[in-house]
């Protein structure tokens, strides 16, 4: 059984959806032949559909059937798994660069405050970013670009945060990323962008955390445009 790589897709299904993204399914619908795709696979064609069927199942490219044959076109997902396999190899083969996203302050559920303030989080936090965070997050709305931009996230330097466990039950583990925020010329760190391996949020969604709280540090209030500079990896 192949090995899951980026996005939980496996090697063989990701190389399938590089051939559609560089037959410029990334942009549009384009015609794509069973046939034609397993050749360049070097796979036969019934491997070629059932490849297909599997990215298209799991949400990674949308088929439309025409009369002679039919049409791909990658999705939301599908762009985000081939990112994160690019930044993969980024890190191999490119010097590391500062990643910058945008988007607007947003309120949020009111999760943070708690989970930020358990103490197995509290005391990883203050010892491996050196801060105690204020008690709650930072939400951010990215926009489009952002979006996509951030599947380069785990290309930059970032600090673990293990899991732990209580009497009562197991927290997740999460990825801290060391930022600066900054807003009409003002910037405020240490910052961190907190990554959970488990979350309800979507890919437009960004948490931040700091030893402040940041609406009033840096006078925010929902809809304000905020920049965040995400530092980048050190590269042995």
């Amino acid at each position: 059984m192949s090995e899951s790589v980026a996005g939980g897709l496996t090697h063989d299904e990701l190389l399938a959806l590089k051939h559609v993204a560089l037959d410029g399914g990334l942009t549009g619908s384009v015609p794509v032949s069973c046939s034609g795709l397993g050749d360049r696979l070097d796979a036969s064609t019934q491997t070629a559909s059932r490849r297909l069927q599997a990215l298209e199942a799991g949400g990674y490219l949308d088929r439309e059937r025409v009369t002679d044959g039919q049409l791909v076109s990658i999705t939301d997902d599908g762009e985000r798994a081939l990112r994160s396999e690019y930044a993969d190899y980024r890190q191999l083969f490119e010097s590391p660069t500062e990643l910058t996203l945008t988007g607007t302050v947003t309120t949020g559920m009111g999760e943070g405050k708690h989970y930020i303030s358990l103490p197995g989080y509290e005391r990883q936090f203050e010892s491996r970013l050196g801060y105690t965070p204020f008690p709650g997050t930072l939400n951010i709305e990215l926009d489009t670009a952002s979006v996509h931009a951030r599947a380069d996230l785990p290309g930059q330097a970032s600090v673990p945060i293990d899991s732990w466990e209580d009497d009562d039950r197991t927290y997740g583990a999460a990825t801290c990323y060391p930022a600066t925020v900054e807003r009409d010329g003002r910037a405020f760190e240490p910052a961190h962008i907190i990554v959970p391996d488990r979350t309800h949020h979507d890919e437009e969604n960004l948490e931040l955390i700091a030893p402040v709280k940041l609406r009033d540090e840096l006078d925010l209030d929902d809809g304000e445009m905020l920049a965040i500079h995400v530092a980048e990896a050190e590269f042995e």
